[in-house]
């Protein structure tokens, strides 16, 4: 990694809102020239940039669908033409479909795992000559912790994450001869606007088996990305960082 943190360039994918929000504000605050994607959430996207920007930060948001090759390619390409090399990637982008197997349609599936899981494939393909050639770079996937231990009515988004944890521990081990860095954050319970859609029932039944009685703030999970993404990681690769309150145990 560059000694000149300022000049560092981080991409966010999925940076207009939740976790993805929260990571974006972190890394610019470290002094990360932050590009961020978003899909339909402009508005959200213009707001996060103007806050930054007069924060005296960098941050610009670029519309892209990550699950598309042309797409990725195109915003890889914009991404290092506008800061003349890229650092880090956070594969953050990531929705759901959640219902039953036996209710779940191919299209619940497909979606799923073209987003989380494929798009983090694309996404990552596309840096890794830019982060070779540096002979430096960090590629941090966010995961879940049901990508762990499954959850009832989410085998699509269960498996999209099981498979970041796969593609993170076998790309640690084709990148790690060139510097290249890549771990997984699996958050559990974070109170986003994706967990706003739970019953009060459902809710407390995560709270109930979180040692800490709580959710995690998006800050927190934030906090995790920006240590994998320092000068303060840099002997750790290939692993999953669980921030779960204690959830996994």
């Amino acid at each position: 990694m560059s000694d000149q943190k300022e000049t560092q360039v981080a991409l966010v994918t999925g940076g207009s809102r939740g976790i993805g929000e929260a990571i974006v504000r972190r890394l610019a605050a470290d002094g990360f020239h932050v590009v961020f994607t978003y899909n339909s959430s402009s508005a959200a996207a213009e707001k996060i940039c103007a806050d930054l920007h007069e924060a005296g930060r960098k941050a610009e948001a670029v519309k892209a669908d990550i699950a598309d090759a042309g797409q990725v390619q195109n915003l890889i390409d914009e991404t290092i033409k506008r800061g003349g090399r890229l650092d880090v990637l956070v594969n953050n982008a990531g929705i759901t479909r959640d219902t039953l197997l036996m209710r779940m349609s191919e299209d619940d599936w497909n979606a799923v795992l073209d987003t989380n899981l494929k798009g983090a494939f694309l996404t990552s393909k596309a840096v890794c000559r830019q982060m070779m050639r540096q002979r430096s770079g960090r590629i941090i996937n966010i995961g879940s912790i049901v990508g762990l231990g499954g959850n009832a009515g989410q085998v699509n988004y269960s498996a999209s994450k099981a498979g970041l944890v796969g593609l993170t521990k076998s790309l640690a081990k084709e990148l790690a001869s060139r510097n290249i860095l890549v771990n997984c954050v699996a958050p559990g319970y974070v109170k986003t606007d994706m967990t706003g859609k739970l019953t009060d029932d459902q809710v407390n039944a995560f709270l109930d088996s979180i040692p800490l009685r709580r959710g995690a703030e998006g800050a927190e999970i934030a906090g995790a990305v920006s240590f994998l993404a320092s000068g303060d990681s840099a002997y750790i690769t290939g692993q999953v960082l669980n921030v779960d309150g204690g959830l996994a145990m």
